[in-house]
């Protein structure tokens, strides 16, 4: 029997649940399709949020021949072959045939070369799936000939609509008396993966050998941690253990980042995932109150990437370890969100005159630039000057951690400004 998700997998855009801002009335997907124009794109976005629905959808839309690939299981012969047959019956139909590709991100360089020729003569409309930013997976001469549609998590209020729907519409689930007296557990469980709550849903209902079915937070956990595997298929707790990951190297606790590091290798995750995730933290929790985590994140990820696994393994226990030892400073990252939440409020703030450039005659006429000193001709680099709007003049966005090497920042800064910034 097909699994509850597959059963009530959408056919249209009006049966389709969340992403507003893509398939809504007057949104740029539905347009798209109304008009016989769809663009190769790529689809991004958490697990669970529609991607593979929206690309059927699109195809049945069209009346197009449909093939679809997985990354995980696909190589350059699959997509070739895959290419051939799309040319051969696309001679017969209306339109180029639909090439879907699921976890495009984990396709090589070649692979994704191999598509390049297809897309651009329009032998198939590519429509590309991916968890990943496509900016770091992608290559740019694919990515250039796709438009990227960024879809967001699914609100509370559509998962609850995806439950209802299942138990009214679908052909078994209606069949039985089931009422839900508690969603929570539901879509906690679930972590917002509108695949997951089906198919957790499915097996709560068939758990429960009972005329009337009550589901309740109590039984749903129950239910679900004798059968976790039955409803996570691909073990992918993937947000959760790299948070948990991440909150070990922030808490300083090598021992536990090395164990949901292992849980993620073990779990087939992508190194280059963990890798760029060191790369953020090394910047987030660390920044200068040691400079040298974000050099060791970055060599991580790139020895990772030339290497490959297994033994790209042993490159990232080293740079998560470092990472979880060092000292902690999250300053810069606290100093760019607290600039950029200023700017939201206070507009876009002329830059200063003696900041701009004059490359033109009548720029330096306007004296831009007049005033400006070169901080190079004066004793230790330094001159004090204002840097910042005159409207936020004396505004102090970065803030030195408490760690030695901040410390030491923080001494330094005071003696060139004194108390001009609040150091």
């Amino acid at each position: 029997m097909e699994p509850l998700a597959e059963r009530l997998r959408p056919k249209t855009f009006d049966d389709y649940i969340g992403q507003e801002h893509l398939v809504g009335p007057n949104a740029v997907l539905r347009k798209a399709l109304a008009s016989k124009l769809i663009p190769s794109m790529i689809l991004w976005g958490p697990p669970g949020t529609g991607k593979t629905t929206l690309a059927n959808i699109i195809a049945n839309g069209l009346d197009r021949p449909f093939y679809s690939l997985s990354a995980i299981n696909s190589g350059v012969k699959d997509v070739r072959d895959a290419i051939v047959s799309a040319k051969d019956t696309g001679m017969f139909s209306t339109g180029n045939p639909i090439l879907f590709i699921d976890e495009i991100h984990r396709f090589s360089k070649s692979q994704q070369d191999s598509l390049l020729g297809a897309v651009e003569k329009g032998i198939v409309t590519l429509i590309g799936a991916t968890t990943e930013n496509p900016s770091f997976e992608v290559i740019s001469a694919l990515l250039s000939r796709c438009q990227v549609y960024i879809l967001e998590n699914l609100k509370k209020d559509d998962l609850i609509r995806l439950v209802d729907n299942a138990i009214k519409e679908d052909k078994i689930l209606k069949t039985k008396n089931i009422k839900i007296k508690e969603y929570e557990a539901l879509l906690r469980i679930s972590g917002g993966d509108a695949r997951k709550l089906l198919n957790l849903l499915d097996l709560v209902v068939n758990s429960i050998n009972k005329k009337k079915i009550v589901i309740t937070n109590e039984a749903i956990t129950e239910i679900a941690q004798q059968n976790i595997a039955l409803y996570d298929k691909t073990g992918e707790q993937h947000y959760d253990i790299i948070s948990a990951f991440i909150k070990s190297i922030r808490g300083s606790d090598p021992n536990g980042a090395i164990y949901w590091l292992a849980r993620m290798i073990e779990g087939g995750e992508d190194p280059k995932f963990i890798a760029r995730r060191l790369v953020i933290s090394a910047s987030e929790d660390i920044g200068n109150a040691n400079p040298n985590a974000l050099s060791i994140a970055n060599d991580c990820f790139q020895a990772v990437a030339t290497i490959g696994m297994p033994e790209g393994r042993i490159v990232l226990a080293q740079a998560t370890t470092y990472l979880a030892v060092s000292a902690k400073s999250n300053a810069a990252y606290m100093a760019i969100n607290k600039a950029m939440q200023h700017i939201k409020k206070t507009g876009n703030l002329s830059v200063p005159l003696h900041l701009r450039n004059a490359p033109t005659q009548l720029m330096k006429e306007l004296n831009y630039g007049k005033e400006y000193t070169y901080s190079h001709d004066y004793a230790n680099n330094f001159t004090p000057q204002e840097y910042l709007p005159k409207e936020i003049s004396n505004t102090t966005y970065y803030e030195p951690g408490k760690n030695r090497r901040e410390e030491e920042l923080r001494k330094y800064l005071k003696a060139l400004w004194g108390d001009k910034y609040n150091y």
